[in-house]
């Protein structure tokens, strides 16, 4: 395989678009690039304007409280409700911590010389989908990405499960801090009190199996579900009141009073009622099993190979997580390894996301604060941390290469190349953007464009810029 190749296919698909003169930094030792993104500790998200997710949590927490306050006070003196500026409070808050966040996120995504982990990264965050069209989530998917990913996207999938479980945006996102064991000390109280019934949710449980763990089709009952659910009564966050009484506001917390008491029977494991420790034992053996092993495997081959992977490949990422016991670095070494990621170029249809951050970082585009360089995203359907679902974003060609989807990227690149026609030679830029990749035709219809506007915009519908 030729070096222009094996080049494009390292900066095209395994990271997030070529830079120019990416492509001849990477030359013949494509894997050795590779290797080397994975070799030093996660970049931090640095910016002064990011806040943890304790500090967003609490603030948001105590407006709510306030505006439900104003709410009584008002019922009680026989007012109308609540007015519109007072409900919009809390969105007014949180919308500019979810640009900032995003921003930050796309700054690092363009200017990265390390984009195959950024893409893990990203890999990772849609693998552990939180939506920002739920309360609270706007202000949180970014310090959940920043908190419970980042930092472990290096290291064993366990920890990186008990991470993203233990964190308030997977709680709040799950409802878990809702879920109130029957025979709980809380559930005894009120059942005492005659007062309403509280219950089991079961939303966390079932997408940690579904989801995060051992996937579809893995092995596990409606029973399995309602038991670990049981497991995670408690797993909570930490607030002044309500629901969220006690604890460090906005840090996760386990709350004894609301754990449902009791060994409990998992896929036909007991686990001894340890409080906190049932739940991080259930997460740790789930970690651990094959048929995680296998999901986990074909998610990664299906992202960085193609839409259906062969079933050897699956089977021997699959092998790299047993063996190492979920160490995720000697899971992605056996990827850059594995033969059939690097026999057919293009194989792999971009996202809006993709599409987006590579053209920017072939364009050396800036990223500047405010809404600007987010509305591509929400213009061509793909908005930051809003997949709609714990799903998270699908991952096929068939789920985005739609006509109406076509038209919206080539309309969004004729915009591109008539702010940026002028100043960027997309005859000089598409071969250091490409590589062997480019085609005759694409060359040919450039070098006739009839300006540099309509050249650019040429470049950025070209169907090898399309494709990674």
């Amino acid at each position: 395989m030729s070096e222009d190749i094996t080049a494009a296919i390292a900066a095209n698909r395994f990271g997030l678009g070529a830079r120019p003169g990416e492509l001849a930094l990477i030359g013949a030792d494509a894997r050795g690039w590779l290797r080397t993104q994975l070799r030093a500790p996660p970049p931090s998200l640095a910016d002064a304007e990011l806040l943890s997710s304790a500090q967003i949590l609490a603030q948001a927490l105590k407006l709510r409280r306030e505006i439900q306050a104003e709410r009584r006070q008002q019922a009680a003196q026989g007012g109308a409700a609540a007015d519109e500026p007072a409900q919009q409070r809390l969105p007014q808050f949180l919308r500019p911590i979810y640009a900032t966040e995003a921003t930050a996120r796309l700054r690092l995504a363009v200017s990265t010389e390390r984009p195959f982990l950024e893409r893990l990264t990203q890999f990772w965050t849609n693998h552990f989908a939180v939506s920002i069209d739920k309360q609270f989530l706007a202000g949180l998917a970014g310090s959940f990405e920043r908190e419970a990913i980042r930092p472990h996207v290096l290291g064993s999938f366990t920890d990186l499960l008990l991470a993203v479980e233990t964190h308030p945006a997977m709680q709040l996102y799950l409802d878990n801090y809702l879920s109130v064991g029957p025979n709980s000390p809380v559930a005894q109280r009120r059942a005492r009190r005659e007062a309403p019934r509280i219950g089991i949710n079961e939303n966390l449980a079932r997408e940690i199996l579904e989801l995060h763990t051992l996937g579809v089709g893995g092995g596990y009952t409606q029973q399995d579900v309602t038991s670990f659910a049981q497991v995670l009564t408690g797993w909570s966050i930490g607030g002044e009141g309500g629901r969220f009484a006690g604890g460090e506001p906005g840090r996760f917390v386990f709350r004894a009073e609301l754990h449902e008491p009791g060994a409990k029977m998992v896929r036909g494991r007991r686990y001894a009622d340890e409080g906190f420790g049932q739940g991080a034992a259930v997460l740790r053996d789930l970690a651990r099993e094959r048929a995680t092993a296998h999901f986990i495997a074909t998610k990664l081959a299906r992202h960085f190979i193609t839409d259906e992977p062969p079933p050897q490949v699956v089977a021997r990422l699959a092998d790299a997580f047993a063996r190492s016991g979920g160490d995720l670095p000697s899971v992605y070494a056996a990827l850059v390894d594995t033969r059939e990621a690097w026999l057919e170029p293009l194989a792999k249809y971009k996202t809006p996301a993709d599409y987006v951050v590579s053209s920017f970082r072939g364009l050396a585009v800036p990223v500047e604060a405010g809404r600007a360089p987010l509305a591509p995203f929400e213009i061509l359907g793909q908005r930051t941390w809003q997949p709609g679902s714990p799903a998270g974003w699908p991952d096929r060609s068939a789920d985005w290469d739609g006509a109406s989807a076509l038209m919206k990227r080539i309309q969004w690149a004729d915009a591109v190349g008539a702010r940026l026609g002028s100043r960027r030679d997309a005859l000089e830029l598409a071969p250091q953007l490409l590589g062997a990749n480019l085609t005759t035709a694409t060359r040919q219809a450039l070098a006739h464009a009839a300006s540099a506007a309509q050249a650019l915009t040429l470049l950025l519908a070209a169907p090898e810029f399309m494709r990674r």
